[in-house]
């Protein structure tokens, strides 16, 4: 099984790149393997243009940016409009090929393995829940850390739980019933992150609250 297999809503009947094929409207669910923990995503906010909340976190940001697990690429597109200079980096071979076909800057990989630039990039971002990347909140950070300039940032969407702190194997169904793979997840709330991010050697410089999303930024705690 490759990299992409294991990665978010891939393999099995694959319910996230028929979504994103799909152009449509709906809902994927996120199934924690638990069995007690579902949660509903509209994907198709996935695939439109980015959004007011987007439009502020971005403005607030410098470039270059790399927008880890960048998807069909909303928030590269809005980077791009911004004058930024900026990279989506994805594993989904049909999400990178959406932002391709668009004439986004996408490349397709993992953040695990080699990434263009690295230790130059002034921000990272890790939105839409992509905090959750591998399962291991710890080690995705700790590479982020690795991609940045030494007086670069990561952007962080937390859970919108300020408590929240989960590990997990997942998979994505859709309305169909059609089930990925399963995946390692992880979801980190504001509590918890401040003393992740303490023990890692961040300084967690602001987070905060808009509409029912929640954001932080980190950085090198030697800066």
């Amino acid at each position: 099984m490759t990299i992409a297999e294991h990665s978010f809503g891939a393999g099995g009947g694959e319910p996230y790149e028929r979504a994103l094929r799909s152009a449509g409207t709906g809902m994927l669910f996120l199934h924690s393997s638990r069995g007690t923990e579902t949660a509903a995503m509209d994907f198709a906010r996935w695939t439109r243009d980015a959004d007011e909340v987007d439009l502020v976190l971005l403005s607030s940001v410098l470039g270059p940016v790399l927008d880890v697990g960048c998807g069909p690429g909303r928030m590269v597109r809005a980077a791009l409009e911004l004058g930024l200079e900026v990279l989506g980096l994805d594993v989904s071979s049909a999400a990178v090929e959406l932002a391709a076909n668009a004439g986004l800057p996408v490349v397709e990989g993992s953040v695990f393995d080699d990434v263009p630039h690295e230790g130059g990039w002034q921000t990272v971002l890790l939105v839409d829940g992509n905090i959750g990347i591998g399962g291991d909140v710890t080690a995705l950070l700790t590479r982020c850390a690795e991609l940045l300039s030494p007086s670069g940032e990561i952007v962080v969407e937390l859970h919108s739980d300020e408590h929240r702190e989960s590990r997990y194997t997942g998979r994505l169904v859709d309305l169909d019933g059609r089930s990925s793979a399963t995946f390692p997840w992880a979801e980190i709330g504001l509590h918890p992150m401040v003393g992740l991010a303490e023990e890692l050697g961040f300084d967690l410089r602001q987070a905060w609250s808009a509409g029912e999303r929640s954001f932080c930024r980190l950085t090198n705690s030697a800066q």
